[in-house]
């Protein structure tokens, strides 16, 4: 599984990757600073494998989330692959809304690492069942 996860926080990356290589060894994840790098990413590869799974946090500089989304959702070769937002947001109606844009799944951001473990593990197999 290939994922591209996009989050300005260095330390959330970390964790990110850190708690997937936890869950399955065999999970790589590309990391961009923002959605307009994680794009970048995306078209500059036009050639190889695109990942199963794009992460998105909702609050980054340049391109934030829900821009990132859009222009995913308007992309032929990009729109199909699944969104999941990753963010520390409570907000329903931001939440409700990102659905609406096409967002595959949301996550909170967890407190600790064990729930982060958790709720990522509970979500790939959400992913992979779909």
């Amino acid at each position: 599984m290939k994922i591209l996860y996009a989050d300005d926080d260095v330390d959330d990356c970390e964790l990110v990757v850190e708690a997937l290589e936890k869950i399955d060894p065999n999970i790589e994840c590309e990391r961009a600073s923002d959605g307009r790098e994680a794009l970048n990413m995306l078209m500059e590869n036009s050639n190889s494998e695109l990942p199963d799974y794009i992460f998105l946090d909702v609050n980054m500089p340049v391109m934030d989330g829900r821009k990132c989304l859009m222009e995913l959702k308007k992309d032929e070769r990009l729109k199909d692959i699944p969104v999941v937002i990753y963010s520390t947001s409570q907000n329903e109606k931001e939440i409700s809304e990102l659905y609406k844009m096409g967002a595959q799944e949301y996550v909170q951001k967890p407190n600790s690492f064990n729930d982060l473990c958790f709720s990522l593990k509970l979500l790939i197999d959400r992913l992979q069942a779909a």
